[in-house]
């Protein structure tokens, strides 16, 4: 059962923005995911990426709640979302959590909205087959998310390392590795400043963050990620498929594969940018 704690605060335009906590998972191992919700309408579920956070929806959730009401979560183990020591940091883990949102909140005519590993955890919804998830998600948006097997960036590959990945974490200043991350996550680094810099780099500065962005990293590609695939073709909800021309994280040849497989899909490719269209 799902409890939230919310905190109401009236925005500029009158629409109430609600950020608070949702305590999922089971009884003996409950998680504390924070969530923000504004506006009215039919939900959208926004699912950042790897190493992100509902601070990275901040440029367009305000014009999406002009029609919608929208709820961005932090996926377990980052932003403010409890960061457990434990190795449940998969597609598969996180998408359990997400499904308990959605039923506990009573979300219908629901959009799936994520980005690269949050593509993948909405993916990994959608071929749900829980009754009591049967019907409720209407719509798919899909941003340079991760979809098939594929060559990873060479962090990554070293989070993957045991001593390599702890030695590195912990070692190499938060800051650092955040300003490194989003170096290969946008095209125009100018883009890139301080303050958002240090969003990213907070979680880091914890042994529990530490942990979480390890784990997570050494399962973003699940082992059975190409039999998964196969089931593609099976979800046959409207999903928009948009991505950057330089994205060098999830090429866009995983975009182009996508728009083949899923049957009733349009792909819309995104000039001059790179991993975060958003």
């Amino acid at each position: 059962m799902l409890i939230a704690v919310l905190v109401v605060c009236p925005t500029a335009h009158g629409t109430e923005e609600t950020p608070g906590f949702a305590r999922l998972g089971p009884p003996d191992a409950p998680v504390k995911l924070f969530v923000e919700e504004k506006g009215e309408g039919s939900p959208l579920l926004l699912i950042h990426g790897f190493g992100a956070s509902t601070f990275t929806w901040r440029e367009i959730a305000p014009a999406l709640a002009r029609q919608h009401r929208v709820i961005a979560v932090d996926l377990k183990g980052f932003g403010q979302s409890d960061k457990p020591f434990d190795e449940r940091y998969s597609v598969f883990d996180q998408a359990e959590l997400l499904k308990q949102l959605i039923i506990d909140k009573d979300l219908r005519d629901l959009t799936l909205f994520g980005h690269s590993f949050g593509g993948g955890v909405a993916l990994v919804l959608a071929l749900d087959e829980d009754p009591q998830l049967k019907g409720r998600i209407k719509k798919l948006v899909l941003l340079d998310t991760i979809a098939y097997p594929q060559d990873i960036p060479v962090a990554f590959k070293m989070l993957d390392m045991p001593v390599v990945s702890h030695v590195g974490v912990r070692m190499l200043p938060p800051a650092v590795q955040a300003r490194l991350a989003l170096r290969i996550a946008y095209l125009d680094n100018s883009k890139i400043d301080d303050d958002e810099v240090e969003m990213y780099a907070a979680p880091l500065r914890t042994a529990a963050g530490k942990h979480a962005i390890i784990h997570s990293a050494r399962q973003i590609m699940p082992e059975d990620l190409e039999e998964i695939s196969k089931r593609y073709a099976s979800i046959e909800l409207p999903t928009l498929i948009a991505w950057c021309d330089y994205d060098r994280v999830v090429p866009l040849d995983v975009g182009l594969k996508l728009r083949r497989t899923l049957p009733n899909a349009t792909l819309e490719i995104i000039d001059s940018c790179g991993h975060m269209p958003h």
